[in-house]
């Protein structure tokens, strides 16, 4: 195994089939990330979503796909064309990964290719215990979707963070208040029919906690572009708040909870998940312009 994804696997005292394809999808992920950087991706773009909450400010659950932000709107963009350079990365540590290049329906901003590798394999030159390696079934497949907004909603601030493994490299990211903006355009418009996304419960709890500021600004260029805040007068802070609590009256906090939990290292946190929970962490919210 090479060494730096050694030290990269130690990390995680992996003890679980689905705590080890966590853990290596974690550290393909983070090879990803490097392989942009290597190829100036960051330079026109920036990363954002429960990935960048996770490898660079410590979210405790894992986040399957990685999200990206042009800096300027550009339709004639396609991920593709660092697909080899992606490949090539992985390969340099060991990994063999496929990159599943997508067409893109011209109603959505969204480019979204995959990275694919059979698990078993990868599992292996990780050297997962025995154990571990007979619990996985030999055709299951690991998918990591990588998402680019080509369209992105102005009013958000970036910065650049350092990543130390598996050798120091730096990465655009969204700001803090940008990204819980973007958390909670998805929390409240995101359409998932009769589907419960318990991250973004969990995640909105993560930011409360830990960085409570929220650029309402941002919120309401994104609310606007999906078509979920059409007033002429700006987002105050009274709406936002009035709209998370309809939320949270309609929310199925058992499913929110199932939701999420294989996505845990420790669940006991959403013991304490119900409505009037939830709805104290609305005040909680530092609304920033």
């Amino acid at each position: 195994m090479n060494p730096a994804i050694q030290r990269m696997m130690e990390r995680y005292h992996v003890n679980t089939v689905d705590e080890s394809v966590n853990a290596l999808r974690e550290i393909l992920q983070q090879l990803a990330l490097l392989g942009l950087w290597r190829s100036r991706f960051f330079e026109q773009g920036a990363f954002y979503g429960g990935s960048a909450l996770r490898i660079l400010h410590g979210l405790d659950r894992y986040s399957e796909d990685l999200d990206f932000s042009l800096m300027e709107k550009d339709t004639e963009f396609v991920l593709g064309r660092y697909g080899d350079a992606l490949q090539r990365e992985l390969a340099s540590f060991g990994f063999e990964v496929s990159f599943e290049a997508r067409t893109r329906n011209q109603r959505t901003s969204i480019e979204s290719p995959f990275l694919k590798t059979n698990t078993l394999e990868q599992l292996i030159v990780v050297e997962a215990e025995e154990e571990i390696i007979e619990g996985i079934h030999p055709g299951r497949l690991l998918r990591i979707k990588l998402e680019v907004d080509i369209d992105p909603p102005g009013g958000f601030e970036t910065e650049t963070a350092t990543i130390l493994q598996p050798i120091p490299f730096a990465a655009r990211v969204y700001s803090l208040p940008d990204l819980f903006a973007g958390k909670m355009h998805a929390l409240l418009c995101r359409k998932w029919k009769n589907r419960v996304k318990g991250r973004d419960w969990y995640d909105f709890v993560w930011y409360v906690a830990n960085h409570p500021r929220l650029r309402i600004s941002h919120l309401e260029e994104r609310m606007r572009q999906s078509g979920d805040y059409a007033s002429s007068s700006p987002l105050t802070v009274e709406m936002l708040r009035q709209m998370l609590h309809d939320a949270i009256e309609t929310l199925d906090v058992a499913k929110a909870s199932q939701e999420v939990e294989p996505f845990l290292r420790d669940s006991s946190s959403l013991r304490l998940w119900s409505r009037p929970f939830f709805n104290d962490l609305v005040d909680r919210i530092e609304v920033v312009q």
